[in-house]
């Protein structure tokens, strides 16, 4: 018996040679785009968009009283994103102002002393000139009454009171003479205490400065333009110096994606080389890059524990050289790509090189 076919059978048939074809055709195309794309382009899909992603340090130890920063919030250069505690530091610069203002009366005492010591030092100094001229007077007067006594022309009571008033003077001379010199001698003394003071007011001015810093510390401000990463710090937490307290993902700049490339595919690359950058959050946006450097030895050479070949366990494995490339373009279109981000690199084989 023949067997006949409806119009419904027939329409499906039609459908479904044409769906079959249409199908033919598209794998044929992609097929024929991919190996057209092998065959232009050098390309890995183990890439990852980088940039500067750099801690917030506590430069001051103490209690975190305000934190002005949420998470993923642009923040500008200056602003404040933490405030620490700062009576203890503000203390400690008081009693630092207090030591110096202290050394600097005790440098004032000194200099009023020595300015009295060079007085007394100046009056002590026109006594011994008075005095030596008492001296060489009484001195004349005494040979004089010796001779008369030797002449008998003067009794021996004239002569020994010449000799008392010879002595007192020379006594007062000399004593002029020590009062003199130990004048002299606590001027040198004054100066030396001058030295060790101003010394102390220095090392105290820097103490000072120190504090200063150590104040301004306890206002954590943004170094850079830039957007705030994870917050994991609160009012009131206690955090010690050199803790992390934050990130901050540096906007001012460039972004760049680290392209891992097999040893293979890198004989060729040169830096200059411009590139095709297209991210998996984005597949229907194409990124320029610029090749800047090539890693001079391989990733894993710089692993914790390099391969040592020399074991006697070798199996050959395709190594990946590192490629860094620059992501060009306006700083606002390029905003979209974060650090972390996949993204897939097409280098174009057969670039002009000098």
């Amino acid at each position: 018996m023949k067997k006949k076919y409806t119009v419904t059978d027939r329409l499906i048939t039609i459908i479904t040679g044409w769906m079959a074809g249409i199908i033919v055709i598209a794998l044929a195309v992609w097929g024929i785009y991919t190996i057209w794309g092998y065959y232009t382009y050098e390309q890995t899909n183990d890439a990852q968009v980088e940039e500067y992603i750099n801690p917030v340090i506590s430069r001051a130890g103490g209690f975190i009283v305000a934190v002005k920063f949420e998470e993923n919030q642009l923040v500008k250069k200056g602003d404040t994103l933490l405030i620490i505690d700062n009576r203890e530091y503000i203390l400690q610069q008081q009693q630092t102002e207090a030591s110096i203002q202290k050394s600097e009366a005790q440098l004032q005492v000194l200099e009023s002393v020595s300015h009295t010591l060079e007085k007394t030092a100046s009056a002590s100094k026109a006594q011994i000139t008075a005095n030596q001229a008492k001296v060489w007077k009484q001195q004349l007067d005494y040979d004089r009454y010796q001779q008369l006594y030797n002449e008998e022309s003067a009794t021996k009571q004239q002569l020994e009171n010449m000799k008392a008033t010879l002595d007192v003077n020379t006594s007062d001379f000399q004593s002029a003479q020590d009062n003199y010199d130990a004048a002299t001698s606590r001027i040198e003394d004054i100066k030396a205490e001058k030295v060790v003071v101003a010394a102390e007011i220095a090392r105290l001015k820097a103490l000072l400065d120190r504090h200063k810093l150590d104040v301004s510390y306890t206002v954590i401000t943004a170094s850079y333009n830039g957007r705030m990463g994870r917050r994991t710090v609160e009012a009131g937490q206690m955090i010690d110096a050199g803790e992390t307290l934050a990130f901050i993902v540096n906007d001012e700049t460039d972004k760049w994606v680290v392209a891992n490339y097999k040893e293979t595919q890198v004989g060729h690359m040169r830096i200059g080389d411009s590139v095709k950058v297209i991210a998996d959050a984005y597949p229907g946006r194409q990124f320029k890059g610029t090749i800047i450097s090539l890693s001079p030895a391989t990733g894993s050479s710089f692993s914790l524990l390099p391969p040592d070949n020399s074991t006697g366990n070798y199996v050959k494995i395709v190594q990946r050289v590192p490629v860094r490339i620059r992501i060009d373009g306006n700083r606002k279109d390029i905003a979209m790509l974060k650090a972390g981000m996949n993204v897939n690199v097409y280098t174009p084989k057969g670039q002009h090189h000098e």
